[in-house]
């Protein structure tokens, strides 16, 4: 899978669900895990974090919303139930993003908000745990852009296997490159 994606909360203070969400974070795969204005406590989070997840992913603390820092073109992705975001389901993720959590009984603060370049929302019909909806966002992500078979339209697993993966001739994406891809081996023995 192209690209590469991490996963933060924001002013959360329960630290044994930023340990559950980062253990859940590193079992797929994430490449790094921050936290905004948080009250989270390592050696509290190891208790549901049993991966010792900030021992092998980079882990980033930020005091607050202004000090957030992102790589040059990541995208920040609010998860919350707003009217305007987007239902996972329908959402294409960015191949550079960085998904945000609000805290426990609130939301993500309206400055974060401001700072996302898009929000999305679980369609459940209640908030479920940070650690679950970091999970099935995280879910989404491998299943949407990671390279996997078609579902079946029958109950089951996949009917044809993934077409292997085929390596095509160089792309020359600037005009003014004189470079030009070698021949095809036919065109060289004759």
């Amino acid at each position: 899978m192209r690209g590469y994606f991490g996963i933060g909360v924001e002013r959360i203070s329960k630290t044994m669900n930023v340990g559950s969400l980062f253990r859940s974070a590193h079992a797929f795969g994430a490449d790094f895990m921050f936290t905004v204005a948080a009250n989270y406590d390592r050696a509290e989070g190891s208790k549901s974090d049993t991966s010792d997840a900030p021992g092998h992913v980079p882990f980033y603390a930020f005091p607050d919303s202004a000090s957030l820092v992102l790589p040059e073109k990541c995208s920040l992705v609010g998860i919350e139930l707003l009217d305007d975001a987007v239902d996972l389901p329908s959402f294409r993720h960015p191949q550079r993003a960085a998904y945000i959590l609000g805290p426990e009984r609130d939301s993500l603060s309206p400055e974060l908000v401001e700072r996302c370049d898009l929000t999305i929302k679980i369609p459940t019909k209640f908030c479920v745990n940070v650690g679950i909806a970091g999970a099935i966002v995280m879910y989404d992500r491998i299943m949407s852009l990671g390279r996997y078979p078609n579902r079946p339209v029958t109950t089951g697993g996949p009917i044809e296997p993934l077409a292997k993966h085929v390596h095509g001739d160089p792309v020359i994406r600037n005009p003014m490159n004189k470079f030009k891809a070698d021949p095809p081996l036919e065109e060289v023995e004759n």
